[in-house]
């Protein structure tokens, strides 16, 4: 039965794939399509409000320098809501002022995508901030990846000499897609028993005669925009483990699907945008085949328990429970915790820091790799680096100049794409290797051997693939873990975003090469294992030593 429900809802994925691809290709293809009769005249008057007049194709580093400067106004609007939000309205339970570390990550976090908390959601934000700053983030942030992964799209697809118009893909983002998804989920969370009012905390009188008050709150609002949006961010502490923001199995399958079904069409909408479906169909089966191992790996070796209870005569007949919550099991804990890495969410319903450690790996990998699914666009980029690295691999095998959609890959291509392939790592392990350094014996670090390692790396592994899950065992609301997971997440955003815009724009210059009989075909099969095997080439020769350092030797002494 376990194994049947995630079967379930991965055919149910597939079933989304093609219809949410095509809608994302219409919104975005600047093709006239019927999507212009229904919301072409809210964006027309938006377009009047903020000025823009002319919707002219820009160039990448203007693309880029606007992206930038629209982030930059939101965040500085943000950082001063958190700091004053005390003194605001709609604060029912009196939360004081963020102090000025905790909201530099914040604000980054949430402009960032990243939706990584270092405060308790019913306690550090009031009612107005969840709203103002936090929900309206979780909108905006998610609407900039889809515009960039979208101008990227059609830098290497399009045979014209234009990505797109920043404004006008980050208007459609929000008016033709998470809008509108957003207003019918919330209705249907609603109906599910997820709350969603303004009223100041339930007060209940428990069995015992104690009286106890219960934070409410927009929960549903921000909950289908925390998924559909892959922000991740939770509006209580425990996030999605917590039966007001997900009560029942049926919730738990709706937040996946919620996750999962945009970032897994947007290959499809890739093989529209390249007028050949099948290459889109390559690209999501390297994703799924990737997820399929990952979601396995999480899966047996949750239901096979820890050996270390197992040792003690534990009954674990129902698999590694602790850290899950009974009406989930193994198995929707599992796969919510595969999806919510692999879609780069962040959202959790069970505590990552509890699962066994080759479970734990599943998770941890996913972000690293930073490619399967991906959320907002970002793995479907990353995806298609990695494809432009398996061309010139091949190409360098066979003495031919690698091509990839009939444009040639050269020499900058390859230097912008390894400073994205590089980056990650960096940001990644550096911090992780000065946290050490600086913070062990401090106190922050709870444990301080191999699981220690894993909860330190999984902490900057998080934020630098921009998920913002947790592995939880730190005491990271300090200046130190604030302001470097700040640093690491701001970098892990822009600089493969901006190098991956950089690489459109050079390939968007670039003539069409009429396609021979030498021409690598990059919409079969075999192209499909190449792409995989260079994805798990890359991720073993950057990750696999400090692996072998955290979840590996914890599993090998628990033997």
């Amino acid at each position: 039965m376990d194994i049947l429900q995630i079967v379930i809802v991965i055919a149910v994925l597939g079933l989304l794939v093609k219809p949410l691809g095509t809608y994302v290709y219409h919104v975005f293809s600047n093709e006239s399509n019927w999507t212009d009769r229904i919301f072409s005249r809210v964006e027309r008057i938006i377009y009047a409000l903020i000025g823009l007049k002319k919707r002219e194709g820009m160039t990448w580093k203007t693309y880029a320098l606007s992206v930038i400067a629209a982030n930059v106004v939101l965040v500085a609007i943000g950082y001063v809501l958190l700091r004053i939000q005390g003194g605001l309205l709609l604060n029912p339970s009196g939360n004081a002022n963020m102090e000025s570390t905790l909201s530099f990550n914040t604000i980054i976090s949430f402009m960032t995508n990243t939706n990584l908390q270092h405060y308790s959601g019913e306690s550090g934000v009031t009612y107005l901030t969840q709203m103002a700053v936090i929900t309206m983030m979780m909108f905006t942030s998610a609407a900039t990846g889809f515009s960039v992964a979208v101008a990227f799209v059609r830098g290497i697809t399009s045979k014209g000499r234009t990505i797109g118009n920043f404004f006008e893909d980050f208007v459609k983002g929000h008016v033709r897609i998470f809008l509108p998804i957003s207003f019918l989920m919330t209705l249907v969370l609603v109906a599910l028993q997820v709350p969603q009012t303004l009223d100041p905390t339930l007060v209940v009188t428990t069995l015992q005669g104690v009286t106890q008050h219960i934070p409410m709150g927009p929960v549903a609002s921000l909950e289908t925009i925390k998924h559909i949006g892959t922000n991740g961010g939770g509006f209580f502490g425990v996030n999605s483990a917590h039966p007001f923001e997900n009560p029942s199995g049926i919730t738990n399958v709706l937040e996946i699907l919620m996750m999962w079904a945009l970032p897994a069409s947007l290959p499809y909408m890739f093989g529209r945008f390249a007028r050949n479906r099948k290459q889109g169909w390559v690209i999501f089966s390297a994703m799924m085949a990737l997820f399929l191992v990952f979601v396995s790996l999480t899966y047996f070796s949750e239901k096979a328990g820890s050996p270390a209870m197992n040792a003690i005569g534990i009954d674990v007949s129902q698999g590694s429970m602790e850290g899950k919550e009974v009406r989930f099991g193994i198995a929707q804990s599992a796969l919510f915790t595969a999806v919510t890495t692999a879609a780069t969410t962040g959202s959790v319903n069970n505590m990552h820091d509890t699962l066994t450690p080759l479970g734990g790996i599943a998770p941890l990998a996913q972000m690293m790799l930073n490619c399967v699914f991906g959320g907002k666009g970002v793995g479907l980029m990353n995806m298609l680096m990695y494809a432009m690295l398996g061309v010139f691999l091949c190409g360098l095998m066979v003495g031919r100049t690698p091509e990839f959609l009939g444009r040639k890959i050269e020499p900058r291509e390859m230097k912008l794409i390894a400073i994205a392939i590089l980056a990650h790592p960096l940001i990644i392990l550096a911090p992780t290797a000065i946290a050490f350094m600086t913070e062990l014996g401090k106190g922050s670090i709870s444990n301080p051997n191999f699981h220690g390692i894993t909860q330190v790396l999984y902490e900057y592994t998080s934020s630098a693939a921009n998920n913002g899950s947790g592995f939880e065992g730190l005491a990271d609301n300090t200046p130190f873990w604030n302001i470097t997971t700040g640093l690491v997440m701001f970098f892990g955003r822009y600089i493969s975003m901006i190098a991956m815009l950089a690489v459109a724009g050079s390939l968007v210059r670039k003539t069409h090469v009429p396609e021979t009989i030498g021409t690598f075909r990059t919409d079969n099969a075999l192209f499909t294992g190449i792409l995989v095997g260079t994805v798990l080439l890359i991720g073993a020769l950057t990750f696999l030593p400090v692996i072998a350092l955290g979840p590996v030797a914890e599993y090998l002494t628990l033997r």
